[in-house]
């Protein structure tokens, strides 16, 4: 049955990849579901197949540039008018897209150097209280009684520093992501865990304590308001003028600064996919590989692991803290609740979920969670509560449902929904969704060692301390060793 079902399958993939016929299937898919979700705002099966047919250009062959200019239309486009008319859209993409880069960015650190961070939502609040912090009244309140603020205060900066406070953001988490590096050179595996747990509830206990004797952070109550960038009304009057019509309603300020927000983060997003990919086909790249498949052997061979490990803390730190500036802009609000350990597990979730080590399937990973989280459950949630307000049973057993408890809501057991979806994916899909090219090989136990071996030979060239002669040695010596093992 699933040998037919794969041949059944493979045959459409042939039909549909063949000619002209990606191109036409598409076009078809996206303006088809584009005008389902734009009839129907609010239903759920037609946002799915728009998210869907949004992904095809990337699996479908097709040319680079059609490619390119399919993303662009549905991304700049396409996405904006859905979400000024329905703008709970428009939050899960943004959502989408913040966790996106966080999964990105741990995946740094889990999957390209194996190194276990259950504290990641640290540098995420970094990011997130300095542009709070700066952004907000605060500085003005640091002798105030927590929650209080005398009138007139005014802002301490103007709103516009947020776009130098992304870059400021992205430089102080990777600060605090070399200072947690340093402890953790020592320990490996478990303790490792640990270590980055405690972490990460330190950061937020600080936040939650840091309201006196000065009160830096407002306690649990919190930072608030937070400015936003300003919108000059020329911007908005451009932007009405072109998706007025489309829309079908004149955008509201609000619902732009959703739009701004969404974009700011398409582009972060797009900047670390771009940055990732670059440092997995580099020398520092194969050289955490070399980490983390063996790092007594990686260090034999030359390679700064101490150096290389820091170095991973510090990028996949990076991305958190950008994404923390621009949460707490677009949230006008920050508390030590928004970070909280069970966070840093929804991170690893996706991670763990889309393919420890791939980048395509961190995305999708996270792009699943967030979906099931706010869309499938919530929405289930809803349906339920109205079954509850009705006269409606069911008819082979008699059951009302409106003598169905609030406790079995599936909006309050999202942690058991992945719980069983992991351990689901750990029996019929260990490698994730879309699982790393490395990962697939390993698991199908073809040429790992070899894999592994030319990871660590290409890693030796990015020991910047190493000279060409020994370079040449430890290549030389790995080349004897792959040569010894193959007469074995």
């Amino acid at each position: 049955m699933q040998s037919k079902l794969r041949e059944i399958l493979a045959s459409i993939g042939a039909f549909i990849n063949r000619g002209k016929n990606p191109y036409w299937v598409t076009f078809v898919m996206i303006a088809g579901s584009f005008a389902l979700v734009y009839v129907s705002p609010r239903s759920i099966p037609a946002f799915l197949l728009f998210a869907v047919s949004a992904a095809l250009p990337y699996f479908l062959k097709m040319k680079g540039s059609l490619k390119l200019a399919f993303a662009v239309l549905i991304a700049v486009v396409l996405v904006p008018i859905l979400g000024a008319r329905n703008i709970f859209y428009l939050e899960v993409i943004f959502q989408i897209a913040v966790f996106a880069a966080l999964a990105l960015g741990l995946n740094i650190v889990v999957g390209f150097s194996g190194l276990l961070n259950f504290g990641y939502m640290a540098f995420y609040a970094v990011g997130a209280y300095l542009w709070g912090f700066f952004g907000s009244q605060q500085p003005f309140l640091l002798h105030a009684i927590p929650g209080t603020v005398p009138p007139g205060t005014p802002f301490f900066l103007a709103p516009d520093w947020f776009y130098l406070f992304i870059f400021l953001g992205i430089i102080a988490a990777a600060i605090v992501g070399l200072i947690l590096g340093l402890p953790v050179l020592r320990v490996r595996g478990d303790y490792l865990a640990v270590i980055t747990l405690g972490f990460g509830e330190i950061v937020r206990q600080l936040a939650n304590n840091l309201d006196k004797p000065l009160n830096l952070t407002n306690g649990p109550q919190g930072i608030t308001p937070i400015q936003k960038p300003s919108l000059p009304p020329d911007v908005v009057a451009f932007f009405n003028t072109i998706f007025q019509p489309l829309v079908g309603r004149r955008v509201t300020i609000d619902q732009l600064y959703n739009i701004l927000f969404y974009l700011l983060a398409l582009i972060v997003v797009i900047v670390v996919i771009i940055v990732t990919y670059r440092l997995d086909d580099s020398k520092i790249g194969r050289a955490w590989t070399a980490i983390r498949e063996d790092e007594l052997a990686a260090g034999a061979m030359g390679i700064p692991s101490n150096k290389l490990k820091l170095g991973a803390f510090a990028v996949g730190a990076s991305f958190a803290g950008a994404m923390g500036v621009l949460f707490a802009a677009s949230r006008t609000f920050v508390s030590p609740e928004s970070f909280t350990f069970l966070q840093s597990v929804s991170v690893l979730t996706m991670v763990i979920l889309g393919g420890i080590g791939s980048i395509r399937g961190v995305i999708i990973g996270a792009a699943v969670v967030i979906i099931l989280n706010l869309q499938i459950l919530q929405s289930f949630s809803l349906f339920l509560a109205q079954l509850r307000q009705s006269d409606a049973m069911i008819p082979i057993i008699n059951f009302h449902w409106k003598d169905l408890s609030n406790q079995l809501d599936p909006s309050k057991y999202q942690r058991l929904v992945f719980g069983i979806i992991l351990i689901l994916m750990m029996i019929y899909r260990p490698a994730g969704i879309l699982p790393a090219e490395r990962r697939k090989r390993e698991l199908k136990g073809g040429p790992a060692a070899d894999e592994s071996l030319e990871g660590a030979n290409a890693a030796a060239g990015a020991n910047a301390g190493t000279s060409g002669e020994s370079g040449t040695d430890s290549h030389a010596a790995a080349k004897s060793r792959g040569e010894g093992d193959g007469n074995a």
